[in-house]
């Protein structure tokens, strides 16, 4: 017996690492009820480095003020 992990596209069932099983061989598949990130098209990339360049200097500025030490402040 072997698990695989996969995603389903909408029409078949791609497994995230190559599996070594006969052609027409049978297969159990369990669905899972939580969702992950489509891995398939790596939906979550959509997001990288957008960012504006006002709101990254802002967040920037907020972390640099939890790194100082203030002293003497009771």
């Amino acid at each position: 017996m072997l698990a695989v992990k996969a995603y389903y596209n909408g029409n078949v069932f791609v497994p995230l690492v190559p599996v070594n099983a006969k052609q027409n061989q049978s297969a159990i598949i369990t669905i899972l009820d939580d969702i992950e990130p489509n891995v398939a098209d790596n939906s979550f990339k959509k997001f990288i480095g957008k960012l504006s360049r006002e709101s990254c200097e802002e967040i920037t500025k907020a972390l640099m003020e939890t790194q100082r030490i203030d002293h003497n402040e009771w």
